[in-house]
């Protein structure tokens, strides 16, 4: 008995679930003429879905920009690492080389050929080394224009002549560059 009025309860429920869907159909066909809304609202669906593809696409687009953005800049940043990595070595080494030039100048004033050929292959070679590892000479003479850029000002003096007023009248000090970054600028002195 029981399972029977379980029956007839699910039964009457179900009728009145259905009564009440046709009521609701029925409204929203009366509300909008020819039953438009449910092709608006499928289309709505339809919009909604293209949208948030493109929205999708969109993010997808923009992390995979920022992912190239992302590769491009670490590998610069490596090779600027890469061509830098010898800097402190080298800005080290400046100061042994400036001696062994002002050591050829004294010994080239020797008449031991022997002696003063020995002591050139040796600089010569400690230069190459260097140049081999990057290192490059700023290339700065007497007589030349002032560039603050590329030249650091140890003292002004009278000019020896007109035309080197505002010139370079003497380098105190090379400089030199690694790459494209100067490491050490050319100390100068300008003639006013």
């Amino acid at each position: 008995m029981k399972f029977k009025n379980i029956f007839k309860n699910t039964q009457k429920m179900t009728t009145e679930n259905t009564e009440k869907d046709q009521e609701l159909d029925d409204a929203t066909l009366e509300a909008n003429a020819n039953g438009e809304q449910l092709i608006v609202e499928e289309l709505s669906i339809e919009e909604q879905l293209t949208k948030d593809l493109a929205n999708e696409k969109d993010k997808f687009l923009r992390l995979f920009a920022e992912f190239e953005n992302y590769k491009r800049r670490t590998s610069k940043e490596r090779m600027d690492l890469f061509k830098t990595a010898n800097q402190e070595v080298l800005q080290a080494m400046l100061p042994v080389l400036d001696d062994f030039d002002r050591g050829m100048a004294e010994i080239k004033k020797s008449d031991d050929e022997a002696l003063v050929k020995g002591v050139e292959l040796i600089h010569e070679k400690l230069r190459s080394t260097l140049v081999s590892k990057g290192l490059e000479e700023v290339e700065v003479r007497s007589g030349d224009a002032f560039n603050a850029d590329f030249a650091e000002a140890i003292t002004q003096i009278p000019a020896p002549s007109p035309k080197l007023k505002g010139k370079i009248v003497d380098v105190i000090e090379k400089g030199y560059k690694l790459g494209d970054k100067i490491i050490r600028f050319p100390k100068v002195v300008i003639g006013q």
